[in-house]
């Protein structure tokens, strides 16, 4: 496949809009998260189960990726397991730590609300060239892991 030809762009243009990208999904993640009976925080966390899918995380596991304390995270797994989203198994290797697994049924109720969406971003992706997707993924990850060093640096400086 060719690259289409695209319309130029300044730094200051594809700034502003990821901006409205961000904010976009942002907003998106609240409503979802209102659907689901959750708050954006536990819908993240839930997120970060999926994705783990059998490579169970531990309850630090995510508190790191979510950035919260391991005391806030325990309260994420206490409102998503009420909810019914997660179930809580002793680690095998480590009876002290616990696991977060994904409960079925609220797997098949995330891929009914999302899978709508990524089967539209999937015909998105579809219009750009392998190197041109491959340039977007090596974007995402580096802005990712500089969001992740920022955010970093100013909780050390606040």
């Amino acid at each position: 496949m060719h690259a289409k030809p695209r319309p130029p762009a300044t730094q200051q243009e594809a700034m502003g809009a990821m901006d409205r990208l961000i904010a976009t999904h942002l907003i998106g993640q609240q409503e979802m998260a209102q659907v689901m009976g959750l708050n954006v925080t536990d819908v993240t966390c839930f997120g970060f189960v999926l994705e783990a899918g059998d490579d169970l995380l531990t309850a630090g596991e995510l508190a790191e990726r979510v950035h919260v304390t391991t005391g806030a995270m325990t309260g994420v797994l206490n409102r998503l397991e009420r909810a019914g989203f997660i179930t809580r198994r002793p680690d095998p290797a480590d009876r002290r730590r616990v696991r977060v697994a994904a409960v079925p049924d609220a797997v098949a109720l995330a891929r009914r609300l999302y899978e709508p969406y990524y089967a539209r971003l999937a015909d998105l992706f579809a219009d750009y060239s392998a190197e041109e997707v491959a340039v977007l993924n090596d974007w995402f990850r580096r802005a990712t892991a500089l969001a992740d060093a920022f955010r970093e640096e100013s909780r050390t400086k606040s």
